[in-house]
């Protein structure tokens, strides 16, 4: 099935989504808010550019973007796949508690903040380009991979990355000797069994984006995560 955004509204695109088709394609996308919102069985291909909150409140569908998509993909997305072809805006992936997120380019600020995880949820972001600031602030569960892929020259992530994060874990591809941390958090470089991880990450980023996997595993990672004593895991988590 075919729907043509073009003078649609959000309302008018995911009533359309809502059919027995589930396998869709949408275009002419343009800033368009919540399509997909709180979607579970349908598979959505997306042509130009969706606007904020893509796949918020996501339960379970999958969403394919070709090309960049705007601020808080996946907003609170709780099951589920969103692929972004290109960039992506600020906030992707805000306080996600499940589902992954694959992103080709680039992640604005914010990325991952707030993600938490329960029981088998694991909410996993994986960003092909760099990150900008702040990236998991406030992270609490969840996976955030960085690979910095066509930036040579260009920090992987921008200022203030784990501001506040009290749980979870951050895999960059880089030694991270430019990237400041906070104190509450560990960084150190990955062993055998984070690389064994990240490659499972790693694979299906290349699947889905046509990288060689080899290519990418070539390269110092970096593992950050809560410092054993950090301060904050009493005020956000149960013991």
């Amino acid at each position: 099935m075919i729907v043509e955004a073009k003078g649609l509204g959000f309302r008018e695109i995911n009533d359309m989504l809502r059919t027995p088709d589930k396998n869709i394609t949408v275009k002419g996308c343009l800033g368009q808010r919540f399509i997909c919102a709180g979607m579970s069985d349908v598979s959505v291909t997306l042509e130009g550019v969706p606007g904020n909150a893509l796949g918020a409140y996501l339960n379970g569908a999958e969403i394919t973007v070709k090309g960049n998509a705007q601020d808080a993909v996946g907003d609170t997305m709780n099951n589920g796949k969103i692929i972004i072809g290109g960039s992506v805006g600020d906030a992707a992936g805000y306080a996600m508690r499940g589902g992954c997120i694959f992103v080709k380019g680039d992640a604005g600020y914010r990325t991952g903040i707030h993600m938490k995880a329960y029981k088998e949820k694991i909410p996993l972001i994986v960003i092909g380009g760099s990150a900008g600031s702040f990236l998991g602030e406030y992270q609490a569960g969840g996976v955030i991979v960085v690979l910095g892929l066509g930036g040579e020259g260009k920090r992987i992530v921008g200022d203030f990355p784990c501001t506040g994060m009290h749980g979870g874990k951050m895999i960059l591809r880089s030694n991270c000797k430019d990237v400041r941390f906070p104190g509450q958090v560990t960084a150190r470089p990955a062993g055998a069994e984070d690389l064994k991880e990240t490659e499972k990450y790693v694979s299906e980023f290349c699947r889905l984006f046509g990288f060689d996997t080899g290519f990418v595993m070539d390269s110092p990672f970096t593992v950050v995560t809560p410092d054993s004593k950090n301060p904050y895991k009493q005020l956000y988590t149960a013991n």
